[in-house]
């Protein structure tokens, strides 16, 4: 069957986004004649622009009731026409999928969704148990079946020139940038607490003179103005510059001599763009996100009741606690000193706390 028209549809978190661009890339390798078109929530839509490997986006309403979903799938049929992909896990998805009647729709076999998928592919499993592998693998791995390959090229993502250009030039300086991102939108347990953070920005704009943004989404008002108030220096903030916010996102991630924040989606934009990041690393499992690609440090404390993949914590949230600014500050010296390798994890010296 020839494929001409392959409709892709993508991840819901912005750093799963992410990690999901070398599959992208490696769809448009394997099907150089095809048109792709990626669906997805507006802020993912947004991150994926300016990517060459994607013909068309379509913004999605976050969660369509019934209604929405049939007439998403009309609007969305033209596109998939020879071919569907499911990046998500979620039964919602794959019903999608179903619903634009794709001639072939691939996805993994997970959640009671074989029944829409024509192609349901197994997921990993060790001893019988799904097992997670780091994101943009278990992407690839989904396109195998299609012949598509790894290019090992890791992510990509594209920033417009613009805006970097206006920001660059509202940012002038001589020290590092250093961006801080505290926010987490999976939940409280994965945000180290807000003064710590600006603990931090204080430390490296006394020792290194660094510049330092802050970067906080619309739904991060008290983690904003938490890091502000513990703040004894000011701190730059893109939000004042306009435009769209994840447009700003990219634009600023992608100038950064360093990005530190938590494991969320602007450590993975940072990825992309290559910058070296310090991730404080809480409740979940480091295979998920922590890839070949990245450079720095990923700091995490291996503790009894953990790593729980829970977004609030039941107990009194330890597994971040015990990582201490001093921790922080001398990592991200250290990259912004002598350059950043391949990433490395830093865990207590003594077993589980």
């Amino acid at each position: 069957m020839s494929v001409n028209q392959i409709l892709v549809l993508a991840p819901n978190w912005l750093g799963d986004a992410a990690m999901a661009t070398p599959a992208l890339r490696s769809l448009r390798r394997t099907f150089p004649g095809a048109r792709i078109t990626v669906a997805g929530r507006p802020g993912t839509v947004c991150l994926l622009e300016g990517l060459p490997h994607v013909d068309a986006l379509e913004p999605i309403p976050v969660q369509p009731g019934a209604g929405q979903l049939f007439a998403v799938a009309k609007r969305l049929r033209p596109a998939a026409r020879d071919l569907a992909v499911v990046l998500p896990h979620s039964f919602r998805a794959a019903l999608l999928a179903r619903l634009t009647r794709a001639r072939r729709r691939l996805g993994y076999d997970r959640g009671g969704r074989r029944w829409l998928l024509t192609d349901a592919e197994p997921p990993n499993r060790v001893d019988g148990r799904i097992e997670p592998v780091y994101m943009a693998s278990e992407y690839l791995d989904l396109l195998r079946p299609l012949g598509c390959a790894d290019d090992g090229q890791g992510l990509e993502l594209h920033a417009k020139e613009a805006l970097r250009a206006r920001l660059a030039e509202a940012w002038a300086g001589e020290g590092p940038l250093v961006g801080f991102a505290p926010g987490a939108a999976f939940g409280p347990s994965k945000r180290w607490p807000a003064e710590r953070y600006a603990a931090v920005a204080d430390a490296l704009r006394e020792r290194v003179d660094a510049r330092c943004v802050l970067l906080t989404g619309p739904d991060e008002a008290d983690t904003r103005e938490a890091v502000l108030k513990a703040a004894r220096h000011p701190m730059l903030e893109p939000q004042s510059h306009g435009a769209d916010g994840i447009a700003v996102l990219k634009a600023v991630i992608s100038q950064l001599d360093l990005l530190i924040g938590n494991d969320s989606g602007p450590r993975h934009v940072a990825v992309a763009f290559g910058v070296p990041t310090v991730c404080v690393m809480g409740p979940t499992r480091p295979v998920y996100s922590t890839g070949p690609y990245e450079r720095g440090y990923v700091l995490r404390r291996p503790v009894y009741c953990g790593p729980c993949q829970q977004p609030t914590c039941a107990t009194d949230h330890r597994c971040m606690l015990r990582i201490a600014p001093e921790e922080v500050v001398a990592r991200a010296e250290e990259v912004l000193t002598h350059g950043a390798r391949p990433v490395l994890e830093s865990l207590e010296p003594n077993a589980l706390a």
